[in-house]
């Protein structure tokens, strides 16, 4: 095995075993011209159209995507101004909805209190008729017991009916002074 080392020592010190020989250089430099080549007219205009599709699809896609961000930016502005024009109708709605509401209750309280005048002038009025009525009646009572009475006392009858009258009517007038007069 020794000599097996010393031969291959010998031979190293004559060949570089990094560097090749001159001739596979050469052809490894026209195989990779040959292939070098072949792939720039075949393999590098297939690469470039790709890669000028997909920068179409980017570019395309962006300009999309803008297109859609302008339109969702005008349908937003659509959309805010009705939703503040639906805001002021709203407003506009609720302040008629509030006069008219002021209104009818003035009208119902003006209605209310004229039914309160009627109702009460018809129970004034009521009142004063019940009033005569009750001062006729008692009127006539007090006048037949006056007259019962006055017969009694002068022992007569005291018929004559308009005589009557004019002592009763003088009688109560006389009454209604006096107890106006206290007032």
């Amino acid at each position: 095995m020794t000599s097996a080392l010393v031969f291959l020592a010998a031979e190293g010190e004559k060949e570089n075993p990094l560097v090749p020989p001159w001739p596979e250089v050469v052809i490894g430099l026209i195989a990779f011209v040959i292939v070098f080549g072949f792939l720039a007219k075949k393999l590098l205009p297939t690469i470039n159209k790709v890669l000028e599709e997909r920068r179409e699809a980017i570019e395309g896609g962006i300009e999309k995507a803008e297109a859609a961000q302008t339109e969702a930016q005008s349908v937003l502005e659509q959309y805010k101004a009705q939703l503040a024009e639906a805001r002021h109708e709203a407003a506009r709605l609720r302040q008629e909805a509030q006069e008219q509401g002021a209104t009818l209750i003035a009208e119902m309280r003006a209605e209310g209190q004229r039914q309160r005048e009627e109702i009460i002038a018809a129970g004034h009025a009521q009142i004063e008729a019940d009033r005569k009525a009750a001062a006729s009646a008692l009127r006539q009572d007090v006048g037949k017991l006056a007259t019962d009475l006055a017969g009694k006392l002068v022992g007569e009858s005291l018929e004559d009916h308009a005589r009557q009258s004019r002592v009763i009517d003088r009688f109560l007038d006389e009454l209604d002074q006096k107890a106006e007069a206290t007032r």
